[in-house]
């Protein structure tokens, strides 16, 4: 049993709709793991272990569905991000305004997941308000990569990706709103899965309330199977999500299974407008061209995304002043300058701002379209950096280029948040210095079965030396 946590995600299911393994047994395995390896990369900073073993104790009593579902987990330990609400537990948001907050309910992913068997062991670190890809906030500090203690783990679904990448738990969730799946994805050498927006319901803490289609929840795993397991357990429809989706008529893990290559890729280093450290570009075009191994057919091509920069930060202000005006009315003293700052970019909007955001993100996603009437894969770098030092709260120049905000070195994954495409992080390689290098796979809207599929054959043909999990490694 000490071993469990080597486990995939997948074996363990097997292992507890058999018999096998108990839940508290996958428990007990989880909370041994957490206490040997969460202090050197603080990851998990909030353990419910008691209301685990209580909902274990239900699960053994109740038995399982005569007729579960493809999603239904048997009792497996999982993580959520610090955003989310699991009622009775402590959830901060990263951010001292919170720090004591006990939620009252769950969010709709919790119940969602709770219901197909997952049994919630703590809370993953996040920055203040998931505002940042470097998993660090004044409540916990900083989470650590444990491919090398000294950096950063990525973000702001940081400490999740950890969770997986040192076999805390199996399966965690996420959000993504600027690439916050995909980048800690990359950093940690796990899959990072941005579904399409309504694809997973969420709760009412999104920035623009529940008709908010830029952020999303999702599934992180260690492999390609294990997310789409995953993926199945989270989807549904609610009416409290008003743009959540009907649960799909086959399940995602049945396209995982498929492990079909894409017939055309269009590959792009830089999208046209992004900078890119030479050694990341080199990993990642290396592994884009590994899918002409599968027989699939790979050219140099991208959409347009000129303007796709500006259109972000423009839509993301609107939605920090949405989200964050009571915060900086009340408590602005106890707020990150990051939150700050992107408030008052959105405060500094006017109006013909906006509605030149809004036209260029349907241009933008007419661009996506006509794109993949030739291409069924738009593939680039997910970061266009490897990880860094963990005390650099962002980078400010990256390839000799220079940024004037904290977000714009995550340009990959920000520009494609708006155009509502699916998009995966697999892992693709490590730089010299033994650090994970992510590989973005983007598809057409709703193309969550074609993008598993794709991935699922992509992992299959790599040489997978860089297999979470792992123990945490000081250099």
């Amino acid at each position: 049993m000490t071993e469990l946590w080597r486990k995939t995600a997948r074996e363990m299911v097997s292992l507890l709709a058999k018999g096998e393994v108990r839940p508290v047994e996958a428990l007990d395995a989880a909370a041994q793991r957490i206490e040997a390896t969460n202090g050197a990369v603080n990851a998990m900073v909030t353990v419910c272990l008691e209301r685990a073993r209580d909902a274990a104790a239900r699960i053994e009593a109740k038995g399982h569905p005569e007729q579960p579902g493809p999603g239904y987990l048997y009792g497996l330990p999982i993580s959520v991000k610090d955003l989310h609400h699991v009622e009775g537990v402590r959830c901060t948001q990263g951010s001292p305004i919170y720090a004591d907050h006990i939620s009252t309910e769950s969010d709709l992913e919790v119940i969602t997941l709770e219901a197909n068997g997952a049994i919630v062991i703590g809370k993953s670190n996040t920055p203040e308000f998931g505002a940042g890809a470097n998993t660090f906030n004044e409540v916990f500090g900083a989470t650590r990569n444990p491919w090398d203690t000294r950096m950063n783990c990525g973000g702001s679904s940081g400490g999740a990706a950890v969770n997986l990448a040192t076999g805390q738990v199996w399966l965690a969730t996420g959000s993504d709103l600027g690439g916050s799946l995909r980048i800690p994805g990359a950093f940690n050498s796990i899959v990072g899965f941005r579904p399409s927006p309504g694809r997973c319901p969420r709760g009412t803490s999104a920035f623009l309330g529940q008709f908010d289609d830029m952020s999303v929840v999702g599934p992180m795993a260690r492999n390609v199977g294990d997310v789409a397991l995953m993926l199945d357990a989270m989807v549904g429809q609610y009416a409290r999500d008003p743009i959540s989706l009907p649960i799909p008529n086959e399940p995602f893990q049945t396209a995982a299974q498929a492990a079909k290559p894409p017939g055309r890729i269009g590959w792009s280093a830089t999208l046209g407008i992004a900078p890119v450290e030479p050694e990341v570009a080199e990993i990642c075009a290396a592994a884009a061209r590994s899918f002409a191994d599968l027989g699939t057919k790979v050219e140099e091509a991208c959409p347009d995304f000129t303007g796709a920069q500006e259109m972000f930060q423009t839509l993301r202000g609107v939605s920090f002043v949405a989200g964050h005006r009571v915060h900086m009315q009340e408590n602005r003293d106890q707020l990150k300058p990051e939150v700050i700052w992107n408030y008052e970019h959105g405060a500094s909007l006017s109006i013909e701002d906006v509605a030149d955001a809004k036209r260029t993100r349907g241009r933008l996603q007419t661009n996506m379209c006509d794109f993949f009437e030739t291409y069924d894969l738009l593939v680039t770098p997910t970061v266009m950096t490897a990880p860094f030092p963990v005390e650099v709260r962002y980078l400010d120049e990256v390839a000799g280029v220079k940024f004037d905000n904290y977000v714009d070195w995550l340009m990959h994954t920000f520009v494609i948040t708006p155009t509502g495409c699916p998009a995966v992080s697999v892992p693709c390689g490590f730089t010299k210095d033994g650090l994970p290098v992510g590989l973005q796979l983007v598809a057409p809207p709703r193309g969550e079965a074609a993008l598993l599929s794709a991935a699922a054959a992509f992992e299959a043909n790599q040489d997978l030396q860089w297999q979470a999990p792992i123990d945490p490694r000081s250099k």
